[in-house]
């Protein structure tokens, strides 16, 4: 999608630097994709405590025995 945006030459320019980009377009992509990413992120620390979840670890990091033919019992 094509869109007209204000942004600050020297803010674009010198995030498309350090990030190593030749285009503004992948650079703002980017920085969208990041600023996303960071906000799930948030979310998630904000679930924590909050789900109570039954888990049997030491079960579940047990595998089911495998007979001599090589199939489960």
């Amino acid at each position: 999608m094509r869109t007209t945006l204000d942004i600050p030459a020297d803010l674009i320019e010198e995030a498309r630097r350090v990030l190593g980009f030749k285009s503004k377009t992948d650079t703002v992509v980017l920085a969208l994709r990041e600023l996303l990413r960071r906000g799930q992120i948030e979310e998630l620390k904000d679930l924590m405590g909050a789900i109570e979840l039954e888990i049997d670890v030491a079960r579940s990091r047990r595998r089911p025995r495998v007979s001599r033919q090589g199939r489960a019992p």
